[in-house]
């Protein structure tokens, strides 16, 4: 998954300055389903080339993401708008932290030139949180969601959002822009947010998803979580039920890899088979879609992903017609 980013602002000299003085975390071995082959398709290579001719960089190549080889080949995009620089330091992140450059105007007119430009079907937009903006950048990223649709309106849009925590109304504007699908990641289960998600509250994130709904029955919600950070599976279900009580339609489940030994270590790999036991408990508690595998990540696969979610709310509302 390509996540395009504006390659033009100078970068601070350490990508975690907050995390330099910390021990180094044990890095455990990966098991052989978390291997994957190194990217080398002719679309992997188109992908490349267009991201370096356009001067833009990818989070991808930085994070190391398993699934950067598969999903370039494809060229799929996910485009992080507001900049590359992140005001949190969440403990499995490996987002650059510090002072973020001021906002693009011209971005997101941009980013929907680079949709229309790449030929994408489904495009999914995130962005670093933005804790130093008035509204979080809840009004810069629907101003991307309009230009796209205005660009590409044959386009679905698939948004992941900061959590807007403590910007009032902010995330209102974001829901009134209408994307397809709005997507936040709670990531974790709440007993492990002071740890690895200190700058967030978990029940302010399940409340925004609830929101969306509230606010526009129609827009897909989607959320994440990470496994393999010292949760139990008894927790794992309580965040399934918290999220099914707040109408999210789409829940993803994927392996925390550790991305440097300044950050959280691994708790432990989870076997294959015990996502596919996850998957079936998570389809049992009503969900639309599930994703849940060692490789899993928000938006992997979003575009067919996307597709299965109409057919299944076309399925569901159909059987609820005939009960009647």
């Amino acid at each position: 998954m390509a996540t395009l980013i504006n390659n033009t602002d100078k970068k601070p000299a350490h990508r975690h300055p907050e995390k330099r003085n910390r021990a180094d975390t044990p890095l455990l071995r990966k098991p052989a389903w978390i291997r994957v082959k190194a990217p080398m398709g002719k679309g992997y290579l188109e992908t490349r080339a267009i991201v370096k001719e356009k001067g833009l960089f990818t989070v991808c190549e930085e994070a190391a993401c398993p699934n950067m080889g598969e999903c370039w080949d494809k060229k799929h995009a996910t485009l992080m708008i507001m900049g590359d620089t992140c005001t949190r330091a969440c403990a499995f992140c490996n987002v650059r932290t510090g002072k973020p450059a001021p906002l693009d105007i011209a971005e997101p007119e941009n980013a929907a030139r680079a949709v229309v430009e790449m030929g994408l079907n489904h495009v999914v937009i995130t962005s670093v949180d933005r804790d130093d903006l008035e509204d979080g950048g809840a009004e810069h990223f629907a101003k991307t969601v309009t230009a796209i649709r205005k660009a590409a309106p044959n386009t679905t849009i698939e948004i992941l959002t900061p959590d807007f925590l403590r910007k009032g109304k902010a995330a209102d504007v974001v829901i009134d822009s209408r994307p397809d699908v709005f997507n936040h990641n709670l990531e974790t289960v709440p007993r492990l947010y002071l740890s690895i998600r200190p700058g967030a509250r978990y029940f302010h994130s399940l409340r925004l998803l609830q929101s969306v709904k509230e606010r526009d029955p129609n827009q897909f919600t989607k959320s994440g979580l990470m496994v393999g950070l010292g949760e139990s599976r008894e927790e794992v279900m309580q965040v399934m039920d918290d999220m099914r009580a707040a109408d999210v339609d789409f829940i993803t489940i994927g392996q925390y890899l550790q991305p440097t030994r300044k950050h959280a270590p691994v708790d432990r790999y989870v076997t294959p088979e015990e996502f596919e036991s996850l998957e079936v408990v998570a389809r049992s508690k009503g969900f639309l879609m599930v994703s849940s595998s060692p490789l899993t990540r928000s938006s992997h696969h979003a575009g067919e992903d996307f597709a299965q979610l109409q057919e299944a709310r076309a399925a569901l509302s159909e059987k609820n017609k005939q009960a009647l």
